[in-house]
């Protein structure tokens, strides 16, 4: 950590005994979620500052890994739309990692709950899309170096006091060099996130990234979850799902209703194309992030290319294989001896992206179980 150029030394150090007082000794009462790293506790400063703490609920050395990369990764890191680490307390066995706070939940509570009060509608849902876009553009191409998040999903999508999003949960993610062109890594990720050909190859690529963030667009097009029931009781995968309903040009017959009132069907279409290339099993002809959030910026300033609804055709992308190959719900690793599934229950949290619960129909460990 010392070694890290510009890293340790941008965070703030602080001790065990200010964040104890921070949290009220860790009181119950101050959680926000728990995790499979950890416990996030909303804690106040000396200053006032309300902040998010989080800590590790068991020792080893899995979990010390995962909470140094992320000291490491998030110090080197300046964006908007990316969640601040403010500092962390190296005098516990794992350290404590603080975080800004950030009131209004995580993306997926916003798609998924049934709550009246929260702003649902196309353009917020836009915005937020373009946000992510930004954020993970800026990891791949614009950060002191490129870095993959390897775990893009609603949940890790934090929203702040004005429903800005903020990406967060870089226990996995891995910063690469210049020359780099993927990860070669044990398969890690949430079903019906994970990229086809990472989930294949074990080679992770910044198009890797790509493809979760898709399944996002996906998310807030449809309302629905990653791994859904549609129609019978079978759980099937959205993209498959999403997929062949372009294919049978039956897109707007599964659009969120809240959304498809508002009278913006072009701009919805031209993101469904967009989330269509997002989503191809071959990652050369996926656009790069960088495409991604240039035409989710020219959409919502007004100056997309819109394909009108009476001309919705197949996409222009090349598909290798019906998307019906990929229903990740059907997989099974006995064949891949470099994968082992996990369960693992994140919890609900205003706060930290690991924080966050699918409680409201189905548990995070039904739903998403992690590869790890």
């Amino acid at each position: 950590m010392s070694s890290n150029e510009g890293g340790l030394d941008k965070a703030k150090l602080f001790s065990s005994k200010e964040l104890e007082i921070a949290t009220d000794q860790y009181n119950e009462n101050r959680i926000l979620g728990c995790g499979g790293q950890g416990v996030v506790y909303k804690g106040m400063l000396f200053d006032g500052r309300i902040v998010a703490v989080k800590k590790s609920k068991t020792v080893n050395e899995g979990y010390l890994e995962q909470f140094i990369n992320e000291i490491f990764i998030l110090s080197q890191i300046d964006h908007r739309n990316i969640v601040k680490l403010l500092g962390c307390c190296l005098e516990t066995e794992v350290p404590l990692l603080v975080y800004e706070f950030i009131p209004n939940g995580t993306l997926s509570h916003l798609i998924h709950d049934q709550n009246e009060e929260y702003p649902r509608s196309w353009d917020i849902r836009l915005r937020i899309a373009t946000e992510i876009a930004s954020a993970i553009s800026y990891l791949h191409s614009s950060a002191s170096i490129p870095i993959y998040h390897r775990d893009i999903k609603s949940s890790n999508i934090l929203l702040d006091e004005k429903f800005r999003a903020k990406v967060s949960d870089f226990g996995t993610s891995r910063s690469i060099g210049i020359d780099q062109t993927h990860l070669t890594t044990q398969v890690l990720g949430t079903f019906g996130y994970l990229d086809p050909e990472y989930f294949q190859s074990s080679q992770f690529t910044e198009k890797s990234d790509v493809y979760s963030f898709g399944v996002v667009i996906v998310e807030l097009l449809t309302g629905k979850r990653a791994i859904s029931t549609f129609g019978s009781q079978e759980k099937r995968g959205l993209v498959s799902y999403f997929m062949s309903s372009m294919e049978e040009n039956h897109l707007l017959d599964i659009v969120d209703a809240e959304i498809g009132k508002d009278g913006q069907k072009d701009e919805v279409v031209a993101v469904a194309q967009l989330a269509k290339r997002c989503l191809n099993l071959d990652g050369r002809y996926r656009p790069t992030m960088k495409e991604v959030a240039m035409e989710l910026e020219r959409l919502r300033t007004g100056q997309g290319d819109y394909i009108h609804t009476d001309q919705i055709k197949q996409a222009e992308v090349v598909v290798r294989k019906s998307a019906e190959n990929w229903d990740f719900t059907s997989f099974s690793t006995e064949h891949y001896s470099n994968c082992s599934i996990t369960s693992t229950s994140e919890p609900e949290s205003a706060l930290e992206s690991e924080s966050e619960s699918e409680s409201e129909s189905e548990s995070e460990s039904d739903v998403h179980p992690h590869i790890c």
